[in-house]
């Protein structure tokens, strides 16, 4: 059997053959990361291995292994995945301080050879797939977020007064209205019952005179800034056009997340406060629940688990979460929470209890995660349907 390791970069990776007795046979081979440098590294690998049983080993570096990994599964071979850290133990063996790429692939086939190494989880297509757009999802939200506080910070500026009109400014009548006239000036300048028509459309008949004249007040007495308000108005109406178009795309991605995780046998979507996307989220990060053989090993790759501070005889009792690991599985599961809180009895009398005991609501909250990440933790494990206490 031959060994290569592979030391990863982005544009050029380094790759070093050994044998089972850890010779290295040959000079190592630096090769682009493309076609042509793929095709070079097997060439190599037809020159010294010829018949024999071949096996990679690489680190994962960012994302870059992650071609390479791909075409060589393609190509039948069994590829290692492991951990920086573990080819970092065995450097220090050979070099204390020198440190460059062929010595490193040279490391890394060590590694395998010696065969104490635990490989990183490498999702299957389907599953990469659902993580990335679930990844991407939660950007584009955070996105329409931004957008959405700069509207509202222009409009402060302009027609302070704006914001009590609406109980939501960006329902779908307040944006249709501020995509056409968005100063005071503009809505005073339009006919009432032209106004009145375009609520009563937008809003499917729950807005007409009543709120046109309502809004045409608040427009004449408003105390907004005069200076450059047309231009506001133009950025205004410009946010509000990547607010909707982003939103598209947040219904888009979405569908093709449910039927990715149709895809999977999960009943995430039984637990209270967890929907569809939240539970792509969450089954999308943690990938295979074996990695875990408990919810407090999950915890703290969520990052929820919480530090805890001490020296001596001292052991602080605040303590907070260590925010580690995965931020979207942390996130997911904080959402989650924060709807359960409300809607799960069980969960709703231990987040009440943690209140009683004079935790403030945020801490009370970290407290239903790490409940909420056991109950995902069994529902995981034992594949079966949450069943809520009454």
């Amino acid at each position: 059997m031959f060994i290569v390791g592979i030391d990863i970069a982005k544009r050029n990776h380094e790759a070093t053959i050994i044998d089972n007795k850890g010779t290295v046979l040959g000079k190592s081979l630096r090769f682009a990361n493309s076609i042509a440098g793929f095709n070079k590294l097997m060439e190599l690998i037809r020159k010294h291995a010829g018949e024999n049983t071949v096996v990679f080993g690489m680190e994962a570096t960012g994302h870059y292994w992650l071609a390479l990994y791909t075409h060589l599964r393609q190509k039948g071979f069994t590829v290692y995945v492991i951990n920086p850290v573990q080819s970092d133990a065995l450097r220090g063996m050979y070099i204390r301080q020198t440190k460059n790429d062929s010595r490193d692939s040279f490391i890394i086939a060590e590694v395998i050879r010696f065969g104490h190494f635990c490989e990183t989880a490498v999702a299957p297509p389907d599953l990469h797939a659902l993580r990335e757009l679930c990844r991407h999802r939660f950007f584009i939200v955070d996105t329409v977020s931004d957008l959405k506080r700069k509207v509202i910070a222009l409009l402060d500026q302009i027609f302070p007064e704006y914001e009590k009109l609406f109980t939501n400014t960006f329902g779908k009548a307040s944006l249709v209205l501020l995509s056409e006239y968005t100063t005071p000036g503009e809505l005073l300048a339009v006919d009432t019952d032209k106004l009145a028509e375009i609520l009563d459309t937008a809003s499917r008949g729950r807005l007409g005179l009543e709120k046109a004249v309502e809004i045409q007040d608040a427009a004449r007495n408003s105390f907004g800034m005069l200076l450059a308000s047309d231009s506001i108005a133009l950025l205004i109406r410009q946010y509000i056009e990547q607010i909707q178009f982003v939103e598209g795309q947040i219904a888009v991605i979405e569908k093709e997340i449910a039927r990715l995780l149709a895809g999977f046998d999960t009943k995430l979507t039984t637990i209270t406060g967890i929907g569809t996307t939240l539970a792509a989220v969450i089954f999308s990060e943690i990938a295979d629940i074996k990695r875990f053989n408990s919810a407090a090993k999950l915890a703290a790759f969520a990052g929820i688990d919480p530090i805890v501070r001490q020296s001596g005889d001292f052991t602080s009792t605040h303590c907070r979460m260590s925010k580690r690991g995965s931020p979207y599985l942390r996130r997911a599961i904080w959402l989650a929470s924060t709807v359960a809180v409300f809607r799960d009895p069980a969960i709703s009398a231990y987040y009440q209890r943690k209140r009683s005991h004079g935790k403030s609501h945020m801490t009370a909250v970290g407290h239903v995660c790490r409940k909420m990440t056991s109950i995902i933790f069994a529902v995981l494990r034992d594949n079966a349907p949450y069943l809520p206490a009454m």
